[in-house]
């Protein structure tokens, strides 16, 4: 049946992250021009410590200038449905109305009812007996955008999200607590290790709130952290 794996990748980002928020703060502070401070700006590691003072101040609309692009595929409907929830993003979502599906679809099978044969197995019967009833459908001349009504949210989708580097934070603050949905904290999980990879330095801002606040504010605790 076709169960796909999830796919992120970083499609795009400023050239230089460091020297851009750096130049950002600075520029707050200095009688320099933007242009002069960029092009002056000191070693890596004079930048992290003003850059991580900064953040930590809570002065987050020096991060705001950095724009990152995410190319991602294989995710549920219900995933994105959640993901679009995020105020800063933008998005732009393969059509169910102007992209019929064809015979058997895609779809994720969530970890819960995948480690469970049984259940596993009337899942797909329950999949194929809608990809057969969309066919249908579609075949009798409904268009795919009222078609697309017994797709479930169980539908694989991609789209391009984009985003900036405040925002990314926030989302990981939220995204990877543990009480998150276990396919939506994959997806999120799976954006910062694509951003870590290129800037290792953003590590102990991309984690959940709990280890930014040093406690849980959630009605409802992990345990993980002590509540407040």
């Amino acid at each position: 049946m076709p169960q796909v794996e999830m796919s992120v990748k970083l499609i795009s980002k400023p050239q230089n992250i460091l020297k851009t928020i750096y130049s950002a703060c600075r520029t707050c502070y200095s009688a320099l021009t933007p242009d002069e401070i960029y092009s002056e700006a000191p070693d890596e590691e004079k930048m992290l410590k003003l850059i991580s003072r900064v953040i930590s101040s809570g002065h987050y609309s020096t991060i705001e200038h950095i724009q990152l692009s995410f190319a991602i595929s294989n995710v549920s409907r219900a995933c994105t449905h959640q993901l679009v929830r995020h105020r800063h993003m933008s998005f732009s979502q393969k059509s169910q109305r102007y992209v019929k599906e064809k015979g058997d679809f895609d779809y994720i099978v969530p970890k819960s009812i995948n480690s469970n044969p049984e259940l596993k197995e009337k899942f797909e019967e329950f999949m194929h007996k809608n990809a057969l009833f969309y066919e249908e459908l579609v075949n009798a001349g409904i268009k795919a955008e009222d078609a697309r009504a017994v797709l479930p949210n169980a539908t694989a989708s991609s789209l391009v999200a984009s985003l900036n580097l405040r925002e990314l934070i926030h989302l990981a603050n939220l995204r990877l607590c543990t009480r998150a949905q276990l396919e939506i904290r994959t997806l999120v999980d799976k954006m910062c290790k694509e951003v870590l990879k290129e800037e290792p330095w953003l590590a102990e801002h991309l984690v959940p709130k709990c280890e930014r606040l040093g406690y849980c504010d959630e009605d409802k605790s992990c345990g993980r952290m002590p509540q407040k």
